[in-house]
């Protein structure tokens, strides 16, 4: 389910894999570690990509409060509808703030483990919000094909999957602040460490 690879993921199984000392990518059991540093990147570059996909179900979805109209008046004038519309935007901010923070740290070599833990936890479930309230106010359109809308419905529930569960990154992200609390530490630096 979803679009966010032509093709979908296939299945491999390898079996008896035996790789030559020289063919190998650093050193015995370093595969893991690799894994994960790649993943900071994969992790930051999927959330910009939900960020910009939310932006652009934001734009419609204001685009349609302003067009539709219900009970004599525009959708917009609507202050229930108004109110999804802002919470969207507060999702977008926070998203887009999370992002560069991260980003910042790992460009910079500094500890930066936990913010993308936390990015893509955030900016995956902010994803989902966003294009569930764009769902909603466009009502029959927004679960039909001919927007793509659905589509991104669709892809926001797997974004809460693929390259790590949010489950297992709240994980993560509790395990280094109860870590800090053990120490006797303030939890500060568990969370972003800005001020």
């Amino acid at each position: 389910m979803g679009s966010h690879s032509p093709g979908g993921h296939p299945i491999v199984t390898l079996t008896d894999v035996r790789v030559p000392a020289g063919n190998l990518l650093g050193g015995e059991g370093e595969g893991f570690v690799i894994a994960q540093k790649r993943l900071a990147g994969g992790r930051l570059a999927h959330a910009m990509r939900w960020i910009g996909v939310s932006q652009r179900a934001l734009d419609m979805t204001s685009e349609r409060l302003l067009q539709r109209r219900s009970f004599g008046k525009e959708l917009a004038r609507h202050q229930g509808l108004q109110f999804m519309i802002a919470d969207s935007a507060m999702d977008l901010y926070a998203s887009k703030l999370m992002v560069l923070h991260a980003a910042w740290k790992v460009e910079n070599g500094l500890p930066y483990r936990q913010e993308i833990a936390m990015t893509k936890t955030f900016v995956s479930e902010a994803f989902g919000r966003i294009v569930d309230r764009a769902v909603q106010i466009h009502g029959a359109a927004g679960i039909a094909m001919d927007l793509p809308i659905a589509r991104w419905y669709q892809d926001a529930r797997a974004a809460r999957i693929y390259d790590g569960a949010s489950e297992v990154h709240r994980m993560t992200i509790a395990r280094e602040l109860l870590k800090l609390s053990m120490q006797g530490q303030s939890t500060r630096q568990a969370t972003g460490d800005i001020f």
